[in-house]
């Protein structure tokens, strides 16, 4: 026995020491040195400030790719460019997938997507939240029909777990092709300024295929999707700020949809009154004023964490507590076309409502709204069929419901507003 463990396993073990050594340093020093010049984490940094200390157990980290076209059998990627695993956060268990940039681009080959997919199944599986951090420069062509086919098993999987198990993507870098409807399939998507990109393909191919000269920035940027598209739910400064992001929106939520939203403290007292209330809302129904501040004084300790800010900005939606209960928060801004419902604004509230419904999460109405949008350009663009949405929305809607109505309630928005 002595001889077997001094000689032969000995070296089986130093040999794996070695090797789980050389994964955990990525792709190389050099290319996580250049991660930190653009003011960016490695995958592993990432890992390590968004769960809580010694509690992250990695999954499928010795797994690697079984290819041999394009010189791949002599091309080691450390992990297979993600990083996968679950442990507490803020007590709470979570699982997460972690791109690797500085392991081949973090491109998303055969067993990428297989870890990725067996990740989110094993949320699934066990009741747990799943968060996707993503920085890849997209498929890993030399794996040719295996990659997109697991392009598949990423999407079944999610579609599977959607519903059951809240879902946010992290857009920390790069996610361009196919592999971009992974994070919009998310519940929630937070992009990072500066270095998060999201788009169907990059800049080059829009120009070889359509001729269009556009630059990343403004065709997969912040703006692309948190202001036009409505795909970015969460604007974050960057890596450090968009994992406390992260971190922030979870506590809102239940680890599935079985259970109910997290209770905390409450320090505000439930039966205080607010004597600008008197004050604040002007005598005359056309004149504006800022419905955020009403929100704010009516919510535990004034925190509001806005969804789609930036989009469709006549109407507000997002999470907030009421004596320590988790709420959600829809309702119109007078401040921006007067609060009326639009095309965006349905499908903006109307997804909110259906996702809090999802995992009980109560919903309160604060209304000040002149109705749909009427006109040629709202008719022809289907406004009956998105506002009906929000009809759908709250007829479906299964967790208690109060409507405020806090000046006005006309036509549609009477039933599109929950009057």
């Amino acid at each position: 026995m002595s001889e077997v463990t001094g000689g032969t396993t000995a070296r089986r073990i130093e040999e794996w020491r070695r090797r789980r050594e050389h994964i955990l340093q990525m792709g190389s020093p050099e290319a996580i040195d250049e991660r930190h010049k653009r003011g960016q984490m490695s995958a592993r940094e990432r890992i390590a400030c968004f769960f809580d200390a010694g509690t992250f157990t990695e999954m499928g980290q010795w797994v690697r790719h079984r290819t041999t076209a394009f010189g791949m059998d002599k091309r080691d990627v450390p992990a297979e460019g993600i990083i996968t695993g679950f442990g507490t956060v803020n007590g709470r268990y979570v699982v997460a997938g972690a791109e690797d940039y500085t392991a081949m681009m973090g491109t998303f080959g055969e067993y990428h997507g297989k870890k990725l997919a067996s990740a989110i199944a094993f949320a699934k599986e066990k009741g747990w939240p799943f968060v996707t951090m993503n920085d890849s420069a997209g498929a890993r062509l030399h794996e040719g029909m295996d990659t997109l086919e697991a392009y598949g098993w990423t999407f079944r999987s999610q579609i599977q777990a959607s519903g059951i198990i809240p879902q946010i993507s992290l857009l920390m870098g790069p996610c361009l092709g196919g592999q971009a409807y992974h994070p919009v399939m998310m519940d929630f998507v937070i992009q990072t300024r500066q270095t998060g990109f999201m788009g169907i393909a990059g800049p080059a191919f829009v120009k070889t295929q359509t001729g269009e000269e556009i630059s990343l920035e403004e065709l997969s940027g912040w703006k692309s999707h948190a202001i036009r598209s409505g795909q970015t739910h969460i604007v974050a400064e960057d890596d450090e700020d968009c994992l406390d992001r992260c971190k922030e929106l979870l506590s809102f939520f239940p680890s599935n949809n079985r259970e109910r939203p997290p209770r905390m403290e409450a320090k505000d007292s439930p039966a205080r009154e607010i004597a600008e209330f008197d004050t604040m809302i002007p005598d005359e129904p056309t004149t504006p004023y800022d419905m955020y501040e009403i929100i704010k004084r009516v919510v535990d300790e004034g925190q509001f964490v806005e969804i789609l800010k930036y989009y469709a900005s006549n109407a507000i939606c997002g999470f907030a507590r009421m004596n320590g209960r988790p709420v959600g928060i829809v309702s119109n801004q007078p401040r921006v076309k007067a609060g009326i419902l639009d095309i965006d604004a349905c499908d903006k509230l109307a997804r909110f409502i259906r996702f809090c419904d999802l995992f009980n999460i109560p919903l309160i109405s604060l209304t000040d709204c002149p109705g749909y949008m009427i006109g040629s350009q709202q008719d022809w663009a289907g406004i009956l069929r998105h506002g009906a949405k929000l009809l759908y929305s709250w007829a479906d809607a299964t967790v208690p419901l109060i409507s405020v109505v806090i000046r006005k309630s006309y036509a549609g928005a009477h039933y599109g507003m929950l009057d």
